[in-house]
């Protein structure tokens, strides 16, 4: 299955507490719905919850997920 990455943009707060609990083996129920709101919004069709990747170094800071999509169904 095809991948999509998600890039979210958030404040460094967040960013530290989501890379903590992920370390810890946690997840972030706000972040990872909001990645699959995402995967929706731009037309696919999740096929497992997202995966946290990480975050970007820089202004503004996003949170990084991939999200495994269906592949596109063409005629």
């Amino acid at each position: 299955m095809p991948l999509l990455r998600i890039q979210l943009d958030t404040d460094r707060n967040t960013a530290r507490r989501v890379v903590d609990l992920h370390r810890r083996g946690g997840t972030h129920p706000e972040s990872r719905a909001a990645a699959e709101a995402e995967v929706w919004r731009k037309g696919h069709t999740p096929a497992a919850a997202p995966i946290f990747v990480g975050i970007t170094n820089g202004e503004p800071v996003r949170l990084i997920y991939d999200v495994e999509v269906y592949p596109a169904v063409t005629r």
